[in-house]
Formats: structure tokens, sequence, C-alpha cells
């Protein structure tokens, strides 16, 4: 795992595959897309791929990318190498949606959990998901004891999934949520189960907006190339 004080930029974009995409023969549609997956990834220091068809009615294909922030100057650089890579390929793969933000200690917890991803493991779990989130207005002005009491609850109910890992990056200031939640499982049904259990906790009625969410299966670069045709 990053260091506590290491900062990590976790990227989340989903991509739909263009006309002109599909009207290629298949195995140039296969090294194309190999192709931009490729720059892609050289752009920060980890990558990994989603299948998202059928999943979602927006997007082909998800891309996770993870980017270690030493400096300040760390994001635009990271910026500036995606867009070069990703706009070699706009004709053949459109973004359709981004998430992203930056790790920071968590507030609520002193320990760190052992159910924390780790954005640079070598294993990753078969499914990820990840979904924007944002706190009302009250939430914050409640005292932080009061705070603290629900998180506490939040917390009890997680640990019952140990199975189930997070990540949760802020986003304060960068886009229009306030995190990014992105969770790790082997179980999508049990998931689903543990979303509906917090939905019971009472900082649920704190929740101003946590969708669009997005699920995907992990894919290698090779399988998701042999879908293409």
């Amino acid at each position: 795992m990053p260091e506590p004080d290491g900062v990590v930029l976790g990227h989340f974009a989903t991509y739909r595959f263009t006309p002109r995409f599909w009207a290629m023969e298949a195995a140039d549609r296969r090294a194309r897309a190999l192709e931009w997956f490729s720059g892609l990834r050289g752009a920060g220091d980890e990558a990994r791929l989603y299948l998202t068809r059928g999943l979602e009615s927006g997007g082909d294909v998800w891309l996770w990318s993870s980017a270690r922030v030493p400096s300040p100057d760390a994001p635009a650089v990271y910026f500036a190498a995606r867009a070069a890579a990703e706009n070699r390929h706009r004709d053949v793969l459109e973004p359709v949606h981004v998430l992203w933000g930056m790790t920071r200690p968590s507030e609520y917890s002193r320990a760190r959990s052992s159910q924390e991803i780790d954005p640079f493991a070598a294993e990753r779990a078969p499914y990820l998901i990840a979904y924007p989130f944002t706190k009302t207005a009250a939430w914050y002005l409640l005292g932080r004891e009061t705070r603290q009491g629900m998180m506490n609850e939040h917390i009890r109910i997680g640990k019952q999934f140990r199975d189930i890992s997070q990540l949760l990056l802020y986003s304060f200031g960068l886009q229009d949520q306030e995190f990014v939640v992105v969770y790790e499982t082997d179980d999508l049904s049990r998931f689903s189960r543990l979303v509906h259990e917090l939905r019971d906790t009472e900082a649920r009625r704190y929740t101003r907006t946590d969708t669009p969410l997005h699920a995907g299966v992990l894919v290698s670069p090779e399988q998701w190339a042999r879908t293409l045709g």
C-alpha cells in the first residue's frame, strides 16, 4: 500500500466505441484497442480494464488508473500525458463518464483498515464498483461527535463484510461530487446486501447524491481484445 502520507490520484473513466471502430477489420480493432490501453496505462503508475458492456447502457469498457502524487505538479503531468494518449484514439473510443479524486487519511478512523484497497496490488478482485458521493450541508453542520457516532455505525456494518474492500477518494472542489467511493468484491450479490444494510443507518439521512453508479468485470487486455472480434 502507499505510505500513510503518500497521496494517490484515482481516475475512473468509462468509454464507448464509435461506429468507425466497428467498421474496421477485426484484427485492426484488436490492435487499435490494445494500443489505446497501452498509451493510457503509461500515463500513470497503474491501470486496469473492466467490461461494462451489458452492465450499463452508456459504455463498453471502464478504465481504472492510479498515479502517485509526490508533488503539487504531479496531477498536471498525469493529465497532460493522459490527454495526449487519449486524443490519439478519440476517433474510435470516446469517454462517457469520468470520476476522480485523491486519497487522504480518514477523519473518522485513526487506524488504517485492513479492508482498504491498495491501488497498486498485483491481484485484483473480479468486480469493481464506484460511484460519486455527496453529503448534505446539514451533515457538515452537525457536531463532530454526532458525525463520528453515525460513522461508527457505518464502520461496524462494513466490518461484517470483511471480504469486501473499499477505497475512498476525496474530490472536494475538484469535481461536482465530494467523494468517489470504490469497492472491490468477489461476490456481487453479497455486495448488494452490504449496500442494502447501509441504507438503514442514520447517516443515510444526510446523503445528497450517490449516483451514477458504475460496476465492471475485471478483464485482462488480451481477454478484452478477444471480445472485439
